[in-house]
């Protein structure tokens, strides 16, 4: 890691994404009681008997924490649904790293659990709300009951003085309500909305995907909501958001084009409460951003189902490193149509895990992106006239 100076006199700390990723997830189960409509993974009710055991996860932790100590994030599945959960946590945390937890809020996430979370030293915990009403958030989470329970535990982890970060996933169940949610998410005292639009894998299906005009409608209301919510806004799955907001930004003259650097036009309030500091520069698929399954399969993202490597045969770090894919995901110069001549690819690069969700090809175009990069127009134009 070395220090930058941004033109405006800011210093910056930058990641070699090629040789380190900044979080790397772990599904430490596959277990979960919910039936989410957009469930990448497929939850099922009970663990597998083969994912990695007690011993196993200590040693991948290690290997975490050699890669510079990315941030770490137990999900699932539920990661309640898992035995070892606390003691998982509390030697990453003994480490030095920065953990964070995304269980489903069911019974198992109890009073008792979140106190020991707390006293493991979690830097944040995030649950998932998918609509500001029963009726929404029920139908997409699969479970009736389950809006009130999730208010209950962010009710609960909030007189504890736990760091909230609630997770939303963007799709045709809710795009109607996102004004709604904005006001939910600032009376439940979250730090971080965390927006996810949908990538149509597992039960995910492209028909609740909305639109790419919808997506910039949404990408341009998030600009405005940041100037003025009580709460950080960070999204997933929505890399053309980094150049909505470089264009918002330049659009209002405060920055120049030429100069912007994503991470600068981005507040960043929940760092100063949790420790947990946002990515110097955006991740992608297998861009400073990875996923390890519950059996230790690694994956460009849990988004992204493609194996390049297993933590049971070779290193995390030597995965991460040298994995032909890693490679080519790594390396926007080698995107197909728009992206790959797009004078935004090094910021944006559109979501590998919907290109290829969508087309088979993780290296094409993001799909639901509108904009059109002047390059990609003179050479439309050229093809055309000739």
């Amino acid at each position: 890691m070395h220090n930058m100076v941004h033109p405006q006199g800011r210093v910056h700390s930058t990641i070699d994404y090629s040789q380190n990723p900044f979080i790397v997830i772990w599904e430490v189960t596959r277990a979960c009681e919910l039936k989410c409509i957009h469930c990448r993974a497929d939850a099922q009710t009970k663990p597998d008997s083969n994912q990695l055991n007690h011993e196993e996860g200590i040693k991948l932790i290690d290997e975490i924490y050699e890669i510079n100590n990315p941030m770490l994030v137990f999900t699932g599945g539920d990661c309640m649904m898992r035995d070892d959960i606390f003691e998982l946590s509390e030697y990453a945390v003994n480490k030095g790293m920065r953990v964070s937890m995304t269980p489903s809020a069911t019974q198992m996430v109890t009073k008792e659990r979140m106190e020991r979370a707390k006293r493991a030293g979690l830097s944040r915990w995030g649950l998932s709300l998918d609509g500001p009403t029963p009726s929404i958030h029920d139908h997409f989470r699969g479970i009736h009951g389950s809006f009130a329970l999730t208010v209950e535990k962010i009710k609960s982890l909030n007189e504890l003085g736990m760091p909230l970060q609630i997770n939303t996933v963007i799709s045709r169940y809710n795009y109607e309500s996102l004004e709604q949610m904005a006001e939910l998410v600032a009376e439940l005292k979250a730090v971080m909305w965390y927006i996810f639009l949908l990538v149509p894998t597992g039960r995910g299906q492209i028909d609740d995907c909305i639109s790419p005009a919808e997506h910039e409608k949404v990408f341009r209301w998030l600009y405005e909501l940041g100037k003025t919510a009580p709460f950080d806004i960070k999204t997933t799955a929505a890399q053309h958001y980094r150049r909505v907001v470089i264009q918002q930004k330049t659009r209002e003259n405060l920055v120049d084009k030429g100069d912007i650097r994503y991470e600068d036009s981005i507040m960043d309030t929940a760092y100063l409460i949790d420790g947990l500091k946002r990515a110097p520069q955006g991740v992608n698929d297998g861009n400073g951003f990875i996923f390890v399954s519950h059996t230790g399969d690694v994956l460009p993202s849990g988004l992204l189902p493609i194996k390049v490597g297993n933590v049971r045969e070779r290193p995390l770090k030597d995965i991460y490193r040298e994995s032909p894919i890693l490679k080519e995901l790594r390396n926007p110069d080698l995107y197909k149509g728009k992206c790959g001549i797009c004078e935004f690819r090094f910021v944006c690069g559109g979501s590998r895990s919907r290109a290829y969700a969508v087309t088979g090809d993780y290296l094409e175009s993001e799909p639901y992106c509108v904009y059109i990069p002047p390059a990609h127009r003179i050479l439309h134009m050229s093809l055309t006239t000739n």
